[in-house]
């Protein structure tokens, strides 16, 4: 499990070739089982393959371009009303169905949807009337030719010792 923790990166370039319908199913079926608060599972999914919607969904975020060029995007979505502990449970299932992808040797980016009248036309596009929104969304696909030049984003991960901060006792 460790593994598949370390190597899972978020990809942004996809070879275009369609994942079948059997495997998005397959990954919500073992992301569902992702726990929630007081076992709400407040989470609904809309499998996206249609070029023109994935285009229109890719408009919804500023960083939401990855939807385009993936063969599916998939939207995560919530009812704001259904508690303040909602989108902890949707971050918790968003990296279950990364996981569970990247365990099919799927590529993934997880993307945000915002601010929130872009998360209503995601789900509306979607088929989801209020009060459901889209906030999130998962581009899945096979990975495409790596993007060559310098990533304007830090790589690498910050040491334990900078993160972690013991708080009382001595520990074992």
């Amino acid at each position: 499990m460790a593994e598949l923790i370390t190597t899972l990166r978020a990809i942004r370039a996809f070879d275009g070739t369609p994942v079948p319908r059997a495997e998005i199913e397959a990954i919500v079926d073992e992301a569902r089982w992702t726990g929630s608060a007081r076992n709400r599972q407040p989470w609904r999914f809309a499998a996206v393959t249609d070029p023109a919607l994935r285009e229109a969904l890719a408009k919804l975020g500023q960083y939401a371009r990855p939807l385009a060029s993936a063969p599916t995007a998939l939207l995560l979505l919530s009812d704001p009303g259904a508690g303040a502990d909602t989108e902890f449970d949707l971050g918790r299932v968003c990296q279950s169905v990364l996981l569970c992808a990247h365990a099919r040797a799927l590529a993934t980016c997880p993307v945000t949807l915002y601010p929130d009248d872009n998360a209503r036309e995601a789900a509306r596009l979607a088929g989801f009337p209020p009060p459901w929104l889209a906030r999130h969304a998962v581009a899945i696909g096979h990975p495409g030719p790596a993007v060559v030049g310098r990533s304007a984003v830090p790589t690498g991960r910050k040491p334990v010792g900078e993160l972690l901060t013991h708080v009382g006792g001595t520990g074992a």
